[in-house]
């Protein structure tokens, strides 16, 4: 029996961070079980907003990595990814130069693509028309909603019907949490059947998690310890974070592992502001992230007011998945907040609420079998995103869409 041939359309990919790391670990999966699986995605830039391969550029990069072949096509990456004028090109780019290699009819059993790039939606969602392709579509990212969460456009009405549109050419949609799942069902158009498929602890990060040291329970003789590790952009609004800690008089050690578009403007505030609590430093490999979210009292993960049910921290899981207590500060309806209030996974801190830092830190000094209930509860919660369970879950999506192509 032949296997399924599959192509997988995003911008970022292995080594990329982030979702790159996801999307790749998902690739091995399904050629795990059993698929051929072509990848068509950019050349390294994220989070660090620069070409970290020296090759971007107009040449199509063909190749393999272990089972998969991968096919990297050059994108306009902005210089300042805040600008909206710049986002925009940087889409179009990224579509303009996939469609350099269009799709032939039975090429391939089916596509999916992720969005956050609409570019990547739309270069999948035409070429799935046209050669009658069936074409699955796993939503990450409102992108529409989140440029508005991140501050890139005010006005996000026009870019929400082209985005809304553009889905419309999918198959099958999912997406990665029920808020989000609610968002898409509000669009008109949309299939009759949408599903929840949520990400997993990808395989080299957990390896890592597993051997990492022992956490040590939070004691009056040392400062309380925050991790932040990750993309620094507009919908963070770690800024802000940082100046509202800073106000407070709390013994604690605030240790930030970042890059992004916004990453030099807290390295900035950090210098100018003079406070020997907080520490700025680049983003680590996956055995000093594991080393780090042992070390941390709590992991420190903030979503702009208003960010909605355009996206979930993809921080969110590794968090859960070492045990580390979670400090949220992000609006409890999105999907940030409800996973950490109803699983109890660790402080939830609203932004309107200026005496939610205080409670936090007044409890995690008082309450020593509050913490360790919360990392007991974020380690029960993090074994639903085993990795078995996720990819079996996109296998039966894969699997129901050639189906009803035969």
């Amino acid at each position: 029996m032949s296997r399924k041939r599959v192509l997988v359309v995003v911008n970022v990919f292995r080594p990329d961070l982030g979702g790159g790391v996801l999307f790749a670990d998902l690739c091995d999966g399904l050629a795990e079980r059993g698929f051929d699986v072509t990848v068509r995605c950019a050349y390294p830039y994220y989070p660090q907003w620069k070409d970290m391969s020296g090759d971007n550029g107009w040449r199509i990069r063909t190749g393999s990595e272990g089972s998969l072949r991968v096919e990297r096509f050059g994108l306009y990456i902005p210089s300042n990814p805040n600008s909206f004028i710049q986002r925009l090109v940087y889409e179009a780019s990224f579509f303009l130069s996939l469609s350099r290699r269009p799709i032939r009819k039975n090429e391939f059993d089916a596509i999916l693509v992720f969005c956050p790039l609409v570019g990547a939606v739309a270069y999948a969602g035409f070429n799935a028309r046209r050669s009658k392709t069936p074409l699955w579509l796993n939503v990450q990212d409102l992108s529409a909603q989140a440029a508005a969460a991140g501050g890139i456009a005010s006005n996000t009405s026009f870019l929400e019907r082209i985005q809304n549109a553009l889905f419309r050419l999918a198959d099958h949609w999912t997406t990665i949490s029920q808020p989000m799942l609610d968002a898409l069902g509000r669009i008109d158009g949309h299939p009759d059947k949408l599903s929840l498929v949520p990400n997993w602890m990808h395989s080299s990060l957990a390896q890592h998690l597993k051997g990492a040291e022992v956490r040590h329970p939070v004691s009056e003789d040392r400062p309380v310890r925050l991790l932040y590790s990750g993309n620094i952009g507009g919908k963070q609004h770690l800024l802000a974070f940082c100046k509202r800690l800073s106000e407070t008089r709390h013994d604690f050690e605030m240790r930030i592992q970042g890059a992004g578009g916004r990453a030099e403007e807290i390295r900035s505030w950090i210098e100018e502001s003079g406070d020997h609590r907080f520490s700025m430093g680049d983003l680590t490999d996956e055995a000093g992230l594991a080393t780090k979210l042992a070390w941390a009292d709590a992991y420190v993960i903030t979503e702009k007011p208003g960010a909605g049910s355009s996206f979930v921290p993809s921080k969110l899981i590794p968090g859960m998945t070492s045990g580390a207590p979670i400090l949220a500060v992000c609006d409890p309806e999105g999907p940030l907040g409800l996973e950490v209030s109803q699983y109890e996974v660790g402080f939830l801190a609203q932004w309107e609420d200026e005496t939610a830092l205080d409670r936090f830190f007044d409890e995690i000094r008082s309450r020593p079998d509050r913490v360790t209930e919360w990392s007991r509860k974020a380690l029960v919660r993090g074994a639903f995103y085993d990795r078995d369970r996720g990819i079996d879950r996109c296998v039966a999506v894969l699997e129901s869409l050639m189906a009803k192509n035969t």
